[in-house]
């Protein structure tokens, strides 16, 4: 597949009935909850999770998210979206990187961005990473220009 990134993470995506809007094709919405699902699946593979988080009282939360819509999707068609992490100052941000793909000709039809910040759970305010997200998640990060 032609993706944007280097050594993607994917999961396979097939809208459903419940999926399809009055346009007939797959709501911006679910593209959302795909890329949370793949986001949470990504840090999991990595050896983070939840609980994790509720360990270290912290985790990285969503400061800005940007997606394009490049083509619809529609019921039933095969779709694989991919993620990376692809920038971090190492100490409070990261970026995570989105890519749908149509498996039928291989189009891309979604693009996404998530501005990440860390954050104290118990308090809601940006701290800094701690020594386990950076060693887990800048070891994951992949070059965008390569």
């Amino acid at each position: 597949m032609g993706w944007d990134y280097p050594h993607p993470f994917t999961l396979p995506a097939t809208p459903q009935a419940r999926d399809i809007d009055g346009l007939k094709h797959t709501n911006n919405a679910v593209y959302v909850q795909w890329c949370e699902k793949i986001g949470w699946a990504h840090s999991e593979s990595l050896g983070l999770n939840l609980a994790d988080y509720q360990r270290l009282d912290r985790a990285m939360a969503i400061r800005r998210g940007e997606y394009d819509y490049l083509l619809p999707t529609t019921l039933h068609e095969e779709l694989t979206l991919a993620t990376w992490l692809t920038a971090s100052d190492g100490k409070l941000t990261m970026e995570r990187r989105f890519q749908l793909i149509r498996k039928a000709d291989q189009a891309t039809v979604l693009r996404g961005r998530w501005d990440l910040v860390c954050i104290e759970l118990s308090s809601g305010r940006a701290r800094r990473m701690p020594p386990e997200f950076c060693q887990v998640y800048l070891a994951a990060m992949v070059n965008p220009a390569a």
